[in-house]
């Protein structure tokens, strides 16, 4: 690669639909190939680089992975998993016996779960604390052995310190790791601040058509590399050719999808706090939203995940969901549909999450269309 197409030369934009492309070659195709097998031919002891089995590595998966570290700012090949939780449990898995695990107070549910479940089978303390408190954050890292942070959080949208509570860590030798599949890599690269892995669903914006599972981690050295490959190997825990190379697809379009998502969050967020009938509204693009400061100094961009609580309770959220016609009321986000849905149904999500709180994923539909249709839910909603 030449300097003038090295990832810092050029723009997120460009390198997410420049990074990962095939040698060029005249008559070459402009996309790698779907790589369909499970075995390689071998014979004899495997040679570094040599391909052997799908399980421990498959050329269909280096794409996208290279891509991902390019725009993360990553100086290693990112690794792909089966999952974004499974690529959480890779980076669970560098807690020893007897260790602390340092993690948001509000986060995806299923990590808070996978985290109480290490502490009741393998002697593993969790502690968990409000990242939007730096101090909190910073006191708990004291003998720790992992902080696992996301920025902004699911479902509350905290904003952490990232330069603040990474430097900490380091400071104490601890181990770091940043979920950013809310910002994206857009929005901001946690290893320029100093953390060890970025943690990634994948199935979220990055792939952003809510058509696969995957999920990618991408480390700061080769040691926690192939680290991380090891775990995938040894657990199994691989993502499909066929569907890393949709995510690759779905990574060229991601800036396009990104802004324009955003900026339909920023505009509704702002209708939204005005509304005779929502309670609160939760976005960093807000300068009432405690996040505020913290997003324009650290962040590029707000994001597209709104925080709204609507009059009449849990039952007036329930209502609004059930009302809305262009939203599409379903689990997960980051897709090119518009998505909502109330977090406290889920028994297993955080106890201190407002019962009322409906998570809206914002997607690329018309901003005016997305508002119609939430604004006569919300006022059928509330009768």
């Amino acid at each position: 690669m030449t300097d003038a197409t090295a990832p810092d030369a050029l723009s997120p934009a460009t390198v997410a639909v420049a990074a990962g492309r095939p040698p060029r070659a005249q008559g070459a195709p402009v996309n790698p190939p779907i790589v369909l097998s499970s075995t390689y031919v071998s014979q004899g002891v495997q040679q570094p680089g040599e391909l052997l089995y799908t399980r421990m590595d498959t050329e269909t998966w280096h794409p996208f992975e290279e891509a991902l570290a390019a725009l993360e700012g990553g100086e290693h090949p990112g690794v792909a998993f089966g999952s974004g939780m499974a690529a959480i449990a890779a980076v669970f898995s560098f807690v020893p016996a007897g260790g602390t695990v340092v993690l948001p107070r509000h986060a995806y549910q299923v990590t808070l779960g996978f985290a109480d479940d290490l502490a009741a089978r393998a002697d593993v303390r969790v502690v968990r604390v409000d990242v939007a408190d730096t101090d909190q954050v910073v006191a708990a890292l004291d003998g720790a052995s992992l902080l696992l942070v996301e920025s902004p959080t699911n479902p509350m949208l905290e904003v952490a310190d990232l330069p603040v509570l990474l430097a900490a860590a380091r400071e104490r030798g601890v181990l770091t790791a940043v979920d950013n599949t809310f910002a994206t890599p857009l929005g901001q690269r946690p290893l320029d601040h100093g953390a060890d892995v970025v943690v990634h669903s994948v199935t979220k914006y990055l792939a952003g058509h809510s058509d696969v599972v995957l999920g990618a981690a991408v480390a700061r050295t080769p040691e926690l590399t192939a680290a991380l490959r090891a775990y995938r190997t040894l657990h199994g825990s691989i993502p499909g050719p066929f569907e890393v190379w949709l995510a690759l697809r779905g990574l060229r379009t991601l800036a396009l999808r990104v802004d324009r998502a955003q900026a339909s969050a920023t505009e509704l967020a702002r209708r939204l706090a005005d509304h005779p009938d929502v309670v609160e509204v939760r976005h960093p693009s807000l300068p009432s939203d405690p996040g505020h400061e913290r997003a324009t100094r650290l962040m590029t961009g707000y994001g597209s995940i709104l925080g709204v609580r609507p009059r009449g309770g849990a039952a007036g959220a329930d209502a609004v969901v059930g009302a809305v016609r262009l939203w599409v009321p379903a689990t997960s986000l980051g897709g090119v549909e518009s998505s909502l849905e109330r977090r406290r149904r889920f028994a297993t999500e955080s106890p201190t999450v407002p019962e009322d709180l409906l998570r809206l994923s914002v997607g690329i539909e018309d901003v005016e269309d997305l508002w119609r249709d939430l604004d006569r839910a919300l006022r059928a909603a509330a009768g």
